[in-house]
């Protein structure tokens, strides 16, 4: 069968949801290579997905955990570092690429959205790749705000003048990614380019969100197929082992892994419960100490774990407040469990105000206090429209296909080297 490489941020969730497509084209008979930096092998599990380290001089062995603290607190300049940082990594891959697919010998590539370096090598090398969205697509439209924005979705004159200068402000932020971007493209002899929109597979491009989780789409490719949540296998989901009381509402507040250290926000989330008389699980990925942890509890919070069965405490829960992770949000989707979205950086924005968009939960400030976080929790276990709109919009992403579905598109569309048009694979 073929050899196909991966190329993604060496982030935890791209790469989770990477692994799960890899597993699912394993088991179709592929081959799979991840490429990467050195510290990225940390985050593959699979021990039959190959991987192959790229950059030693450029980005040697801690390079990443330095990228990774920077990206949990991204602002001001931290977030001009964050930027800098995705620039070198994809000038890194931009020059590593060539060489290493060369001696590889892949068949095609599979290229996470959030990495330009992945479309632009693959094009000027000739290679069949396809494009995949573990975070919001980054396809743009006329009429839309880009997906890191916090927009309401609006038509109005203010409205479309907002989403374009907003455009061009991010634009301006990323302008050395953007130079990186062009520079390779030119090297490679292809057409200007200087973003990330615009390194896209002409192929099939692959998307984790579902229509119902996003804002009216009219100019999306043919080949852009929706298939929801990249997943291994579904397993059973057994009941928490935690100490709940089913006479009581339970909320599941989880901050990602990269904004689990976020104690102030989650004090001011226990807080909100034990006004309400709520149970609150929290899981904090690793983020908080012990003593962190304690303070929680003492704050109101019923339960403080490091990490949770998510699918499990979704099931069990009456709300979940997240921080407008993709990955929560479709777990969320698929248990009818209405959301609070609190952004804090990247998509999260755009994703939160998605949710709001589409009726399945509410979204608020980082900055809210107990009282705030306190009134959108008092409204989401109150009001049964959010479960209403939610039990509409379920079906939509138990439809979608997820990692199964994905590896048929990969595997058409690498091995026929010709666009997979939505719906010719089931």
């Amino acid at each position: 069968m073929s050899h196909y490489a991966v190329v993604a941020p060496p982030f935890y969730s791209h790469m989770q949801a990477m692994q799960a497509l890899a597993g699912a084209l394993m088991a179709r008979g592929h081959r799979i290579t991840f490429i990467q930096q050195e510290d990225a092998s940390t985050l593959i599990n699979d021990p039959r997905i190959a991987f192959c380290p790229v950059g030693r001089n450029s980005h040697p062995a801690g390079t990443l955990a330095r990228t990774l603290k920077l990206t949990g607190n991204p602002a001001g300049f931290s977030l001009l570092r964050v930027i800098r940082d995705l620039s070198d990594s994809t000038e890194m891959l931009c020059r590593e690429l060539p060489g290493v697919l060369e001696r590889l010998g892949v068949d095609g590539l599979i290229v996470d959205q959030m990495e330009a370096a992945g479309g632009v090598v693959a094009e000027g090398l000739g290679l069949p790749f396809v494009s995949v969205a573990c975070a919001l697509p980054v396809n743009r439209e006329p009429g839309l705000p880009l997906p890191v924005m916090p927009f309401n979705y609006d038509q109005d004159p203010r409205a479309l003048r907002l989403y374009q200068s907003s455009s061009q402000v991010y634009d301006w932020l990323m302008r050395g990614q953007g130079r990186v971007i062009a520079r390779h493209a030119q090297r490679f002899g292809l057409a200007p380019r200087e973003a990330l929109h615009q390194c896209l597979s002409p192929l099939a491009q692959i998307s984790q969100t579902i229509p119902a989780l996003d804002f009216p789409r009219r100019e999306l490719p043919a080949c852009f197929h929706a298939v929801g949540p990249l997943r291994p296998a579904s397993r059973a989901v057994a009941p928490l082992a935690l100490p709940i009381d089913p006479a009581k509402p339970l909320v599941f507040a989880s901050l990602g892994t990269l904004q689990g250290h976020r104690f102030r926000l989650f004090r001011a989330i226990a807080r909100a419960c034990r006004s309400l008389d709520t149970q609150l699980l929290v899981a904090h990925c690793g983020g908080l100490n012990a003593s962190q942890s304690n303070r929680l509890l003492e704050s109101g919070a019923t339960c403080v774990t490091d990490f949770a069965d998510q699918p499990a405490a979704l099931r069990q829960a009456q709300a979940v407040i997240t921080h407008g992770g993709l990955n929560t949000v479709m777990d969320a989707i698929a248990s009818q469990t209405p959301i609070l979205a609190v952004p804090i950086a990247f998509d999260q924005p755009g994703v939160a105000a998605r949710v709001a968009y589409s009726g399945i939960g509410r979204r608020a400030s980082r900055f809210s206090g107990r009282r705030a976080l306190a009134d959108n929790l008092q409204a989401l276990l109150e009001n049964d429209r959010y479960r209403q709109r939610l039990a509409a919009v379920s079906p939509q992403l138990q439809a979608a296909g997820g990692a199964a579905r994905a590896a048929g598109i990969v595997e058409r569309a690498l091995g026929s080297r010709r666009p997979v048009v939505a719906g010719e694979v089931a």
